[in-house]
């Protein structure tokens, strides 16, 4: 047990160092984030009710585009380096790899995004009692895309052609959570019910994940 904590310390300490060196690539995110905002802000003009309206809509389709980009790096650079295959021989099964890295994905990747929603909802005009249900909505929401990029990335990780059709199986199969994670913000009085749905698709992802991206994972070692 002692071993297995330490392995676990040791893999996150690892993905530590990995994002602080590579921290260019968070603030690339964080900056397209940002940047979509200005245009948005500038092609919709500077009509306070207009842009309130569809301010949710918008972050909420930014943090999907911003997540595209970190899909690339989800698998493919450990597996061309080998260090999948030093992991599972290290005793780590491949579906508690894809866990792990699902974890760490959106510690890494997704929190920053929590960090920089309040700035954005301040420039997209949308109120503070909004801020706290699209706080709430982005944590479960995250979780469920974290795990949608991980069977993407696994699955697209001996596809050196067309790369982008792991952003756009994320993107069909986000769309339920972009419709729940909005009408969370605009219907607060079904805010319970929406939370337990959007709850209920992030335990189905979750359950779903490790197999999925774990056979996957396995497959392309195979045949690499």
């Amino acid at each position: 047990m002692y071993n297995f904590l330490k392995k676990l310390i040791n893999f996150f300490y690892r993905e530590y160092k990995i994002n602080l060196s590579g921290f260019h690539d968070i603030l690339t995110n964080i900056s397209f984030f940002f940047i979509s905002i200005f245009i948005f802000i500038f092609s919709i003009g500077p009509e306070k009710e207009t842009l309130s309206l569809l301010s949710v809509g918008i972050v909420w389709s930014l943090i999907l585009l911003s997540l595209t980009l970190s899909l690339r790096k989800f698998y493919q650079d450990d597996f061309d380096n080998g260090n999948l295959l030093i992991m599972h021989l290290n005793g780590f099964s491949f579906e508690l790899i894809c866990i792990l890295k699902t974890i760490s994905h959106f510690i890494y990747v997704q929190i920053p995004f929590l960090i920089s929603i309040p700035i954005a909802s301040i420039l997209l005009n949308i109120s503070f009692d909004k801020i706290y249900y699209l706080l709430i909505s982005f944590l479960f929401g995250s979780l469920i895309l974290s795990n949608l990029g991980s069977i993407s990335s696994s699955m697209n990780l001996l596809n050196q052609r067309n790369y982008l059709l792991g952003s756009i199986i994320v993107m069909i199969f986000s769309i339920p959570v972009i419709i729940f994670s909005v009408a969370v913000i605009n219907q607060e009085e079904n805010f319970h019910y929406l939370i337990n749905i959007l709850l209920g698709i992030l335990l189905i992802v979750f359950a779903i994940n490790p197999w999925a991206s774990g056979a996957c994972l396995k497959l392309a070692l195979q045949n690499n």
